[in-house]
């Protein structure tokens, strides 16, 4: 139990050190050796003694806390992200403050968050941003340490560490392709973020580079939840011509298209294939499971903390961008084109 007014100065005298050094050795700014931190350190725990970050924030001092700002922490994705980043943090013995906008970060209330947190963090992540141009421009005059995680919509000064969405999605609709699927539909995500415009960009390239025309009539407008997965699923299924698989930008929308294809009385994948983005927990578990595309979140969240932590401590060797290819995962939603020649050889194999 932390005892009622236990200063620094009193861990300093039990460690019989000066209050200077045991600073040092608590806060990790300036040199203590290993010897004087470990006393320092079981000083303070016998005192229980707490460093008050407020009090280092007013004498211009770190608070070893990192800030994440997310847009809404309901989002599967976004909590894979900021968990592997809490495991992260917690290696440098810093704190993560997390912080839930609930929508977009731009007039007001990007003013507002701005001063909520002004001081109180030592560097700050911004974790698939949405934010209006103005507040954009705002984080780029900070000099404080700032990240963005996953953020494609405009070109920027900040440094920024993503996943590879073009080459991910490249690679599901040539696996489509691969299966002999030709009429592939595609139901996109809101284009604010940026993100479902690369994927997008991603599916376009994969048709044109196996010389297939794109047909506008394929392309759903959702919006990354499920509803519009399940909508963008009807109005696919509806064509003259519907296609024979779908590619969603995420999971949460191909299982909106799933619940479509299931109301049609089809089968997936004898009549038709579907493919989603992100590999959600809840991915594997769909009925079939899901092929997707997985972002690597703890290999991102390292990168994340190993970046700012460079740049709260004024170290060389900086970096603007860091990519990490996206892993294709495939499971049992995606399957030969029904008439396809992959299909007659597939229905081969288990004769």
């Amino acid at each position: 139990m932390k005892k009622a007014g236990v200063t620094l100065a009193d861990v300093a005298k039990v460690a019989g050190v000066s209050v200077m050094t045991a600073s040092r050795a608590l806060s990790g700014d300036g040199y203590a050796s290993d010897e004087t931190r470990a006393k320092v350190q079981a000083a303070a725990r016998q005192l229980g003694y707490t460093p008050n970050a407020l009090a280092r924030m007013m004498k211009g001092g770190k608070t070893n806390v990192i800030g994440v700002v997310v847009n809404d922490l309901s989002s599967a994705v976004v909590n894979c992200f900021v968990t592997a980043l809490s495991e992260e943090v917690r290696k440098f013995d810093m704190d993560l403050f997390i912080y839930n906008s609930l929508g977009d970060m731009g007039g007001g209330k990007g003013k507002r968050v701005s001063q909520l947190l002004h001081g109180l963090w030592d560097g700050l992540v911004y974790v698939l941003p949405r934010m209006s141009d103005d507040y954009l421009e705002t984080l780029e005059k900070s000099a404080s340490p700032i990240i963005l995680v996953n953020y494609f919509r405009h070109e920027t000064s900040l440094p920024v560490v993503r996943g590879d969405n073009v080459n991910g999605a490249h690679d599901a609709v040539t696996h489509l392709l691969e299966l002999g699927h030709r009429r592939i539909g595609f139901i996109r995500g809101s284009s604010y973020t940026g993100q479902s415009d690369v994927r997008e960009r991603g599916y376009l390239a994969a048709l044109a580079d196996a010389g297939i025309k794109t047909d506008p009539a394929l392309v759903y407008p959702g919006d990354f939840n499920e509803q519009s997965g399940l909508e963008g699923g009807r109005r696919l299924l509806e064509l003259a011509e519907p296609p024979t698989a779908i590619f969603a930008a995420n999971d949460a929308m191909a299982q909106g298209a799933m619940n479509a294809i299931r109301e049609k009385g089809l089968r997936i994948p004898e009549d038709i294939s579907i493919i989603g983005f992100d590999d959600i927990p809840s991915a594997s578990m769909m009925q079939p499971p899901l092929t997707t595309l997985r972002h690597p979140f703890e290999a991102m969240a390292q990168a994340t903390v190993q970046e700012l932590v460079r740049r709260i401590r004024g170290e060389s060797g900086r970096r603007q961008r860091i990519e990490f290819p996206s892993e294709f995962v495939v499971r049992e939603s995606t399957g030969p084109a029904p008439g396809s020649a992959a299909s007659a050889r597939a229905r081969k194999r288990r004769s």
